[in-house]
């Protein structure tokens, strides 16, 4: 989930209650993160898992080469289960398959996306329930993450704490499913898990901003239609780059007459620029400055009476602070006088609780590297990128950068075992090919921006205003410096949507890190608020759209 995937510039390449060692690591799969996705800047050494460079068409590391796609269209496999929530007996059915994804001229079937679908029997009238597609990002994620560490009915098991308990791992009925409320589909997009494009040529036809939410367009309106489910109320979650497919696919869907009732977005990124501090770039670090301070104040780091306030309460002091001052600042440049340069310091040291010498060093400007070396420098530790609360020996405490991210530790272990065990044993779907969980099936992505960053707030805003009912929910942690909070905010407050439209937004903070749901404690917070989201978008009023 959850990943340092984060694209910076276009121009650049991939990058990406402590929980556990696994957290990070699944949050790279979500998480699109500062140094990540496409073609941003270099990312840090250590990206969490599916941070690794994006695989090319030449060179080290590239896509395998897959000369003709040996997966011939064949009926799903469809078996029945049971598990027991909070007491209640709940009955599914789960059908594993792969759908064809064809040109939409030539019928040409160009890639094939696999899946997994649930839905709860003993309903009045299937056809007319919720249904919510779900993915994680990456790129090149598979959606193992929200699927088995999230949503499904099936999680895998961990020791309480969250950590990986000895091998061999094993699945457990999931108390915080989606189940009991929505049908589920997870679908892994082409060049993840076992889905692939027919041919190496056609790989390219789907690794991009544009082409995946293209793919993953057909391949709802394929599901729909082959599912009898166009009258169900329509649902989209995704995490990290996959916020950034949701949003995309706002737009998209709309103008192919799939309308939505709703969009959860985890640890969200819909415009790279907003949550990259560079050089020429100054809004990034304003809205950085929000986590740095909430990551000083669990390592208590803060002065006295920040100390004793909450990390909620520190947080929204960082935001007026961060967005007020210290933005004019930063735009003043070389027009401040000595004095008010003096007094940005010493607030920034207040805020970060670093030394004024490192804020003077940064020219008022702290990168993520500098700030994460320089925290807990006096401790020779540094912390960590998906989950800042992560904190270890730091190699170069010299350097403005670190050597790995801690948060980011080997979850991959754990993942793949149950979820290759657990569909050909449970659900009864057999594969020879390797499930890429994070990394190595996709070739270069591609932006169509040519300069700047990426950003998907226009196909967002135009899902928006066609489609007021859409309700829309954002949950964010507050010690994830993949997908900084202050980042979605500042992007939020920045759409053009009708004021009523962005008050409806339900947005929940909470102390955790790019991947919430990997926390138990926050997983099952975050299930109560969907649980009220889901009734709220199920029970919009009639908006009088024709003005009379």
């Amino acid at each position: 989930m959850r990943s340092s995937w984060l694209p910076r510039a276009l121009s650049s390449r991939h990058s990406s209650s402590p929980l556990s060692r696994w957290l990070t690591l699944a949050m790279t799969l979500a998480a699109v993160s500062a140094s990540a996705v496409g073609s941003q800047p270099p990312r840090e050494r250590g990206g969490p898992p599916g941070s690794a460079p994006v695989a090319t068409a030449t060179g080290s590391g590239r896509a395998p080469a897959i000369r003709r796609d040996s997966v011939k269209e064949e009926p799903p496999v469809v078996t029945s289960h049971s598990i027991t929530v909070n007491g209640q007996v709940l009955r599914y059915k789960a059908t594993v398959g792969m759908m064809p994804i064809r040109d939409p001229r030539s019928e040409e079937t160009e890639g094939h996306i696999f899946y997994v679908y649930y839905e709860k029997e003993g309903r009045s009238e299937p056809a007319a329930r919720p249904l919510t597609f779900v993915f994680n990002g990456g790129p090149g994620s598979a959606t193992v993450w929200l699927h088995m560490g999230a949503y499904g009915p099936r999680t895998v098991k961990l020791l309480p704490n969250g950590d990986s308990p000895p091998p061999p791992y094993s699945v457990q009925d999931n108390q915080n499913t989606l189940l009991d409320q929505t049908d589920l589909v997870f679908l892994d997009p082409v060049g993840t898990g076992f889905s692939r494009a027919t041919t190496t040529e056609n790989g390219p036809k789907f690794w991009g901003l544009d082409e995946d939410a293209r793919s993953v367009t057909e391949f709802i309106r394929l599901f729909l239609s082959r599912n009898e489910r166009w009258g169900s109320p329509l649902f989209l979650s995704g995490e990290s780059y996959g916020t950034t497919r949701a949003a995309h696919l706002a737009g998209m869907l709309t103008d192919n007459g799939i309308p939505l009732s709703g969009i959860s977005f985890i640890s969200m990124v819909w415009n790279f620029g907003a949550q990259t501090p560079a050089p020429g770039n100054d809004i990034g670090y304003v809205n950085y400055l929000p986590s740095y301070a909430t990551t000083a104040w669990y390592h208590r780091k803060l002065p006295a009476d920040l100390q004793a306030k909450t990390v909620d309460e520190v947080a929204s002091e960082a935001e007026l602070f961060a967005l007020g001052e210290y933005s004019t600042a930063l735009n003043m440049g070389s027009r401040l006088t000595p004095a008010e340069y003096q007094s940005i310091v010493g607030k920034l040291a207040r805020y970060t609780g670093l030394p004024t010498r490192v804020i003077e060093d940064n020219d008022l400007r702290l990168s993520l590297g500098a700030f994460s070396q320089a925290l807990l420098h006096d401790e020779r530790k540094m912390t960590g990128r998906l989950d800042s609360r992560f904190a270890t020996y730091s190699e170069n405490p010299g350097s403005d950068r670190t050597a790995f991210d801690i948060s980011n530790s080997s979850i991959r272990n754990t993942f793949t075992p149950v979820l290759n065990d657990y569909i050909r044993r449970e659900l009864n779907y057999s594969s020879d090919r390797l499930y890429y969980i994070l990394g190595g099936g996709i070739g270069q992505w591609r932006y169509p921006q040519r300069t700047g960053y990426a950003n998907v707030t226009a196909s967002l805003e135009h899902g928006l205003n066609a489609n007021p009912y859409i309700r829309v929910f954002l949950a964010e942690g507050y010690y994830d410096m993949a997908t900084p909070f202050g980042a979605a905010q500042y992007t939020i407050d920045h759409l053009n949507v009708a004021p009523a439209t962005r008050a409806g937004f339900v947005i929940k903070r909470y102390p955790a890190g790019h991947m919430i749901y990997i926390d138990s404690e926050q997983m099952t917070r975050m299930r109560e608020d969907l649980r009220a989201f889901y009734v709220d978008a199920l029970n919009a009023p009639a908006l009088p759209l024709t003005g009379r």
